[in-house]
């Protein structure tokens, strides 16, 4: 299957929001926009056909909404519907495979600080081995670009940054190429941010001058310039701005992105005691 932009959706304003981004998206990097709906059967001893009837109808009732807001949205996108039976997070998963990237909508409340992740869309970014991207009910494409003067935005207005996570622990080259190529698609600034704090553990006597603030700040600094070196001759059309702070990465990372259009975080695929996170 060629490549392409895929949104789950579910019929829900967050999946409608979802599938906006991603027409969005697919028409950036010139790809067709794949709509994917899983619904699950529940077979009961006592369930009728007409009930799996009436699933399947709002099934593709779902995909029909999504399909019409993307034509209202971006009509010159590429689309393809396809509608799956089985577990919402494996199905989506399995699709997912030979996409580009996989966008799925988030529950939230007001604000980035109270981002909350439904469970289909947990379980996926647990998983998944794809970028996937998260989108909250209500994003508009004027949510990414920057206000004009009067806070009223303009269709030549530039997009706000593009933020990017990055642990210099082990930086990992997949987000760190994919915030530069959704910089570069955007026109937009890159702005790398790592977060650290002083270490609790106690040092030896010749590293107790590494507690000193001005140095510790100045050595992540060369860091993590070191770590986007690379990147930056790559791709040497896109302005880049690397932060260090002195802070909790979340706390961080949350100042950081309450003006970007897009936050790009890294994670590692691993089994823990309590489940994947």
């Amino acid at each position: 299957m060629p490549a392409s932009v895929m949104a789950g959706v579910d019929g829900s304003a967050e999946s409608l929001a979802a599938a906006e981004w991603a027409a969005r998206e697919a028409l950036r990097r010139g790809l067709p926009l794949r709509l994917v709906h899983a619904w699950e059967r529940h077979p009961r001893p006592a369930e009728e056909e007409s009930v799996s009837a009436v699933r399947r109808h709002l099934a593709r009732s779902s995909l029909r909404q999504a399909q019409d807001r993307v034509r209202a949205v971006c009509p010159d996108v590429r689309l393809v519907n396809e509608l799956v039976e089985g577990p919402a997070i494996a199905e989506l998963l399995k699709a997912a495979e030979d996409a580009e990237l996989l966008v799925l909508g988030s529950r939230g409340l007001s604000g980035f600080a109270g981002f909350l992740v439904g469970s289909v869309a947990q379980g996926v970014v647990a998983r998944a081995t794809r970028p996937v991207v998260l989108v909250r009910g209500g994003e508009m494409a004027a949510d990414e670009v920057l206000p004009t003067d009067g806070n009223r935005v303009g269709r030549r207005t530039g997009y706000r940054d593009v933020v990017l996570a990055v642990g210099l622990d082990a930086p990992g080259d997949a987000e760190i190429e994919f915030a530069f190529e959704a910089a570069r698609l955007r026109g937009a600034r890159l702005h790398a941010v790592h977060a650290w704090q002083t270490p609790v553990l106690g040092l030896g006597p010749g590293e107790v001058d590494l507690l000193n603030d001005p140095h510790r700040a100045e050595e992540w600094q060369n860091l993590l310039n070191g770590a986007l070196r690379l990147w930056r001759d790559k791709y040497p059309d896109v302005e880049v701005v690397a932060t260090v702070t002195k802070d909790r990465p979340r706390t961080a990372l949350i100042r950081a992105a309450s003006g970007a259009c897009l936050l790009v975080v890294g994670h590692r695929i691993a089994e823990r005691p309590l489940g994947r996170r």
